[in-house]
């Protein structure tokens, strides 16, 4: 038989592991959004012409430069890479049942790699389209996941799929149309973004908690040094600590000095 004491007890216990399952479903269903702009602090040089020396009647056309730093308006770094290294993080169940579904598209359009840098997720369908009127092939220079490398006739695609995450951008290459240059970013988690036209990049629905952020540019390398809010902030390796709060969390301009790129 339990006593009015033990009643009191029990009721405490279950009260005491209500509160902890509250706090921890509160906490699981906490997330944030990570945004910033990259911008160059310096100047550069203007992006070199390539040389077009095949299929030049239909490649020559498109005045094509090099893509190994593009610089757009106010100073914006486009193609900084940044994502979660974190092997274990938390991912929403609505991403993941998200990420099953969606097939990045890597386009062979205009004698180059549409989008030049190209984020996907390990397991998902990446969709290999030729858009041009010439054929060309995709040379993915992966490590961890065995090489892809398709031709694909005018108008044509084909599909690929990584099994692991690559620790490092893996190269896109044409070996038709030489002076073709990509680069896929394979990740185990959806948490990544590539910087857009402007420098700005978004990560949504982050857990709200410490994760370890790491940033790469194809000509920088991992960044190691970047000024956010006027502190200049040295980083080994490009990885970072960040703890991300419920809501917005926005890093402001991220300054990347010229001499990186040099």
């Amino acid at each position: 038989m339990t006593t009015p004491l033990g009643q009191h007890s029990l009721a405490l216990l279950f009260g005491t592991f209500l509160a902890c399952g509250l706090a921890t479903s509160a906490g699981a269903d906490e997330w944030g959004t990570l945004k910033g702009k990259f911008v160059l602090g310096g100047d550069v040089a203007m992006p070199a012409a390539l040389t077009v020396d095949k299929d030049v009647e239909i490649c020559g056309k498109h005045k094509l430069v090099t893509e190994e730093l593009v610089v757009g308006e106010g100073k914006g770094v486009a193609n900084v890479v940044v994502f979660v290294r974190d092997k274990k993080v938390k991912v929403k169940p609505e991403l993941e049942a998200a990420a099953k579904q969606a097939k990045p598209v890597l386009d062979n359009k205009n004698c180059r790699f549409e989008p030049h840098v190209l984020f996907v997720q390990a397991g998902q369908e990446l969709v290999i389209k030729n858009s041009d009127t010439v054929g060309h092939n995709s040379n993915i220079a992966t490590v961890k996941n065995a090489p892809s490398n398709n031709l694909i006739p005018a108008g044509g695609e084909v599909k690929a799929t990584f099994t692991a995450d690559e620790a490092v951008p893996a190269q896109v290459t044409c070996n038709i149309h030489p002076w073709m240059k990509g680069w896929l970013v394979v990740r185990d988690n959806p948490y990544a973004a590539v910087s857009k036209a402007d420098g700005s990049f978004e990560i949504a629905d982050l857990p709200a908690e410490e994760v370890e952020l790491q940033f790469w540019h194809e000509k920088a390398g991992y960044i190691g040094e970047m000024t956010i809010n006027n502190k200049k902030e040295t980083v080994k390796k490009g990885r970072m600590k960040k703890a991300i709060q419920a809501g917005d969390n926005d890093l402001g301009e991220i300054v990347l000095d010229a001499g990186l790129f040099k």
